[in-house]
């Protein structure tokens, strides 16, 4: 897998996933469904924003504040404007992020503290952390593309093949 590659991708399909969120309604964006954990547009691109940030700052080897003091919480998810302007600097944040790894193999630690309050000892290299970056992103991008059908929005296929393959016509017409 390349990385940097890998992230264009997902920017691209993410670009065609705001092209089909803008146009709704504050009530679309914030409607509950019974898909995933957040239920909502707004709740999932919550989460899968901060998520990235998230898997970016400790790849860097930043420490994390508590939940409760991160600009964006899965609870209160920011209108789809700032959701949206947010992510797109991120994405900035990211590609330099993974273009500055050095060693994709490297273990880093950084401690958690779950749910229940106790603390963990993670171990993970930058590549496991960019591998769970990209698969998160894709597992929530379903149950978001579920949730724009489900809206009435024609969400497309996002697959990789066609939007990062190189093409070109034959002459065999």
């Amino acid at each position: 897998m390349q990385p940097l590659k890998t992230y264009e991708y997902l920017t691209l399909a993410r670009q065609r996933i705001f092209d089909w969120t803008r146009p709704l309604t504050p009530e679309q964006y914030t409607r509950h469904f019974t898909i995933g954990r957040h239920g909502t547009l707004a709740g999932t691109l919550t989460h899968i924003l901060i998520s990235e940030w998230y898997y970016i700052e400790r790849m860097q080897g930043n420490d994390v504040p508590p939940y409760a003091e991160w600009k964006f919480q899965d609870e209160t998810p920011p209108p789809f404007s700032v959701l949206e302007a947010e992510w797109n600097e991120q994405a900035k944040r990211t590609k330099v992020a993974l273009a500055t790894v050095l060693d994709w193999k490297t273990e880093l630690e950084y401690r958690i503290k779950n749910d229940d309050g106790k603390e963990e000892l993670i171990m993970a290299s930058p590549s496991d952390i960019c591998t769970q970056l990209i698969l998160h992103e894709v597992h929530h991008r379903a149950q978001v593309m579920n949730i724009l059908r489900q809206l009435g929005t024609a969400a497309e296929d996002l697959d990789f093949n066609a939007m990062m393959y190189k093409r070109r016509p034959t002459s065999l017409e």
